[in-house]
């Protein structure tokens, strides 16, 4: 009895363990195609103005940094990291406030990552003006695709930019 008591104990923990390293291994190979993405980065917009982004792996390995520069408008940035068995990010945004999102991670064959809205600090009202959301979609290694959800009065607005990697100077 104490012998198969201890066997299913031991099977349930294995059982525990391997499902937290499969979806950690499944959310750290979105983390390894976000450092992946390490340079520079610009699309053209419509209009004919470029967007730059940049990529830099920092604090030893566990954040990636985007810095977003739109044409005309304040410079924005979001950090990515992992939040256990989780990936994590915060915007922040222009409009002064700070959108956390999560990635929603469905296999290690990573080709975009969508990020959910989780929660946003300095924000007034929920109706005010907010990012609420991304997808980035990796190309290849020297495209991708974002598109942003952008939230305001109960309305969304989905911003696409088609990024290149930016090769030599």
């Amino acid at each position: 009895m104490r012998r198969t008591a201890f066997l299913l104990t031991s099977i349930g923990i294995a059982c525990l363990f391997s499902h937290s390293v499969a979806g950690q291994s499944k959310a750290s190979a979105g983390f390894d195609q976000l450092k992946s993405l390490a340079g520079e980065w610009q699309a053209a917009l419509p209009d004919g103005k470029i967007h730059k982004a940049s990529y830099e792996i920092a604090s030893g390995g566990t954040v990636v940094v985007e810095t977003l520069v739109p044409p005309n408008e304040p410079s924005m940035m979001s950090i990515y990291h992992m939040d256990g068995d989780k990936l994590a990010m915060t915007h922040y945004c222009s409009a002064g406030n700070q959108p956390r999102m999560r990635a929603v991670v469905t296999g290690r064959d990573i080709k975009s990552l969508r990020f959910a809205f989780v929660d946003v600090t300095n924000l007034t009202k929920p109706s005010d003006g907010h990012m609420h959301g991304l997808t980035i979609t990796f190309q290849d290694k020297d495209h991708m695709r974002h598109e942003w959800i952008w939230r305001e009065g109960g309305k969304e607005v989905v911003s696409v930019f088609n990024f290149t990697r930016k090769r030599g100077h």
